[in-house]
């Protein structure tokens, strides 16, 4: 047992947590947990008060859509809750084969392969493709999911400047002694908003032999004539890239997927850990999404109205003077505000007005650049957005 040194007393096991958590207080990061119930149209009810849910990710308002709903019952009563084993054993079911079908031609490859959650995914397709004898290059604000993996994978690291296309070449040029070569992107960056050049690191990723990991977390449903992604809207099909994506944002379902050729997939059904190790999705999420993917292509109109509110609410935070990151083409809109302790402060006020806003601080971010991070929904049409406009007008547009 541990023990006080200068008293000899016998302390508890745990005894440095409470001195960890006294320090995440004082530096303002301490994170305490809340209980939400989602409600319809856009709102939320938060520890009992009910509120505008601008902090979620259920980007085209499907995840409670009736007819994902009607199409998980259906399975449910044919299947059950859980899928009983991993994929590999003996928990891949037909809806498990009809969604990765399905994810393949949605996102216009040869295959496709489900995982857990994106989270997995990231890590699961990062550590199979390389290791000690390799070299990763890694946008300075990717997602922790990305960052994880190359970690475990062992691979050299090497981080370039966010969005710097120069940069990345500059690493890549440095780097031909290596056996492989992966450059690691977000698609979407989930607390700044913005959109990587994928044109610029394909063409890299071509001219020095390396592969392009794309993860279009935030950005499936939301770009592309079908609402595949980011690389459907720049029109990149290369045997250079692998797609990773997720179920559980704008498709308002759950689990990760990876999309790429035949071989790839076939590669990652062997070696990605987290897929072979855990148990399938339940088949009544496979389909949810299977519906949740008709209705993105079916109706464009929910991320159509979605870029054009985020560029009118962009427009009106500048005017107030606000701090926003530039390049911004999504639903994920930054206030940069710097201080953790005014970031919170703000975030209870918009709290009082009725809106739900997430206060985002380090580690998740970078020190100095503590945020209020706006996220918006389809379900926020009309009222909603409106609510919105004039809780933060009240707060930026008085100043």
């Amino acid at each position: 047992m541990p023990t006080n040194k200068s008293t000899g007393e016998r302390l508890p096991i745990h005894h440095w947590i409470d001195e960890q958590l006294a320090d995440l207080q004082k530096r303002g990061t301490l994170r305490e947990k809340a209980v939400s119930k989602p409600l319809p149209n856009g709102r939320i009810e938060r520890d009992g008060t009910v509120l505008w849910n601008f902090a979620g990710n259920d980007y085209l308002d499907l995840a409670g859509d009736v007819r994902l709903i009607k199409a998980a019952q259906a399975v449910l009563q044919e299947s059950g809750a859980g899928a009983r084993a991993s994929a590999l054993v003996s928990g891949r079911t037909h809806w498990h084969e009809r969604l990765e079908s399905r994810l393949a031609q949605f996102k216009n490859t040869e295959a496709a392969l489900l995982f857990p959650t994106g989270y997995a995914a990231n890590v699961g397709t990062i550590c199979s493709l390389v290791g000690s004898e390799d070299v990763v290059l890694c946008d300075r604000l990717n997602h922790a999911s990305l960052i994880d993996g190359i970690r475990l994978s062992k691979a050299k690291l090497r981080v370039f400047p966010h969005r710097d296309a120069d940069a990345l070449e500059s690493e890549l040029a440095k780097c031909q002694d290596y056996r492989r070569k992966l450059i690691v992107t977000d698609a979407v960056f989930s607390m700044d908003g913005t959109c990587a050049p994928v044109q610029d690191q394909m063409t890299l990723a071509e001219k020095y032999g390396a592969m392009l990991l794309v993860d279009e977390a935030h950005a499936t449903g939301m770009y592309g004539k079908h609402g595949a992604g980011l690389l459907e809207e720049a029109n990149i099909h290369s045997e250079y890239v692998v797609a990773v994506g997720t179920l559980s944002k704008a498709v308002g379902c759950l689990g990760g997927y990876v999309a790429g050729s035949e071989q790839l997939i076939r590669w990652l059904w062997n070696a990605a850990r987290p897929q072979v190790f855990s148990t399938a999705l339940p088949p009544a999420i496979c389909a949810a999404a299977l519906e949740a993917i008709d209705i993105i292509e079916q109706e464009p109109q929910r991320r159509q109205w979605l870029r054009e509110k985020s560029l009118e609410l962009q427009h009106l935070l500048r005017d107030w003077g606000c701090e926003i990151p530039e390049h911004i083409d999504s639903p994920i809109i930054p206030v940069i505000v710097g201080n953790p302790a005014e970031t919170m402060r703000l975030a209870e006020q918009l709290k009082s007005a009725g809106i739900l806003v997430a206060g985002i601080r380090p580690p998740t971010v970078p020190l100095g650049t503590s945020r209020l991070r706006i996220s918006l929904s389809y379900a926020h049409k009309g009222e909603g957005i409106h609510a919105l406009e004039l809780a933060l007008r009240s707060i930026f547009g008085e100043r």
